[in-house]
């Protein structure tokens, strides 16, 4: 039986090193490893309450697949969406 692992990040800043260093890497780590299912998204939903600038948003949301793709995250391997 696998396992499944289930992250995302809000888009209410620009990514920072305790993103890196407290979800990204060790969720990368773990999808490398063939018991788990992955599933990894962009928050959106959990950041309306915060950015209400439609473009700050998008802008906000599309750094953050950019940094999860830029740190190797294999899009073919695991599930990886946007909630909105």
């Amino acid at each position: 039986m696998s396992k499944t692992i289930l992250t995302g990040i809000k888009p209410t800043g620009l990514i920072h090193l305790g993103n890196y260093i407290g979800v990204i890497k060790p969720a990368l780590e773990l999808a490398k490893i063939e018991d788990y299912k992955a599933a990894y998204f962009v928050a959106d939903y959990h950041g309306l309450t915060k950015i209400h600038n439609a473009e700050e948003f998008r802008h906000l949301s599309y750094g953050i697949a950019a940094t999860w793709l830029a740190l190797g995250l294999d899009h073919e391997k695991v599930t990886f969406y946007r909630q909105l």
